[in-house]
């Protein structure tokens, strides 16, 4: 019997420091943002618009403007609840006393300047396809904006989702900075750059992927579109094979423009903000979207989606 139990307490001993090992959170190579040029911030505003950050972020409340971050919007899921945070400039509430560093690594790495991982109701799952670059433009924006002095209010979760060290684990299933389409060699550089700004800052299979039980993207249905994060209603999809296979890549380039579909339909629902954005973007940027949904795996509609 005691050497069973001895046993039994060495493999306890080696499981929990193997979970300690695969779960630490991994921040950047000293290397990864050496020889960047400084932040721009007006290549920055791009991708603000690009990642729909004020969509999340901006304060709730009345007066509150798209540039005012102070955060405090709620994300209902079967989790539980998130709530963006103040990523202003505030310095004590915000993300003002933050390095480019601190930042890059929350965004790529999903990491905390605490070194805590990050729920990823932060779509850092996409953003960690950005490149290093565009990243601290982003940051230089965010910097240009007024400080929100209010603290959000903290994430309310029960447990086991309280213990963010086994984010570690899922990271490790989910977290993929390499590209999820690959493409011909031959594609075009609009259909590449297309690729970029929907994988990767416009992370738009975060709402047009469907996930499995613990919340993780099912890659092989990319864009096919599914439940609800928050739980209600359905999200389309977006590949060929949705409803959007009729579509032109004028047509969709024009209803990110304007909002209006080929059928004189208008935008409705959460896509509603995300169009606001998208008509911030330059022209090619949309129509980039455009030629890469098309290029894109058709997935076949399943169920009954709108």
């Amino acid at each position: 019997m005691r050497r069973v139990l001895l046993i039994l307490a060495a493999a306890i001993i080696v499981a929990g420091a193997a979970f300690w090992f695969l779960t630490e959170p991994e921040l950047l190579d000293g290397s990864a943002l050496s020889g960047l040029q400084p932040g721009d911030p007006a290549r920055g505003e791009r991708f603000f618009f690009a990642g729909g950050c004020a969509s999340c972020h901006t304060a709730p409340g009345e007066g509150a403007t798209e540039l005012q971050l102070g955060g405090g919007g709620a994300l209902e899921t079967e989790f539980g609840t998130f709530i963006a945070p103040n990523i202003s400039p505030d310095p004590e509430n915000g993300i003002g006393a933050w390095s480019e560093a601190d930042f890059a690594n929350a965004m790529l790495r999903g990491v905390s300047p605490d070194g805590e991982h990050y729920y990823p109701a932060f779509p850092y799952t996409s953003y960690a396809r950005m490149e290093p670059q565009d990243v601290i433009d982003l940051f230089a924006f965010i910097k240009t904006l007024p400080p929100v002095a209010e603290r959000a209010p903290d994430h309310t979760l029960s447990f086991p989702f309280t213990l963010r060290r086994g984010l570690g684990l899922w990271k490790r299933l989910y977290m993929h900075p390499e590209p999820v389409i690959a493409l011909d060699a031959n594609a075009s550089e609009s259909v590449v750059r297309g690729r970029y700004l929907v994988e990767g800052p416009g992370h738009c299979g975060e709402c047009h992927t469907p996930r499995d039980f613990v919340g993780g993207l099912k890659y092989d249905q990319w864009l096919a579109g599914g439940d609800a994060f928050e739980g209600e209603g359905r999200v389309p999809n977006i590949t060929p094979g949705g409803g959007i296979g009729s579509w032109s890549e004028g047509d969709i380039a024009y209803y990110l423009e304007s909002g209006f579909t080929p059928d004189f339909d208008s935008v409705g629902g959460s896509m509603v903000p995300v169009q606001k954005n998208m008509a911030r973007l330059p022209a090619e940027d949309r129509e980039a979207i455009a030629a890469y949904l098309k290029a894109v795996p058709a997935v076949e509609e399943q169920g009954n989606e709108q």
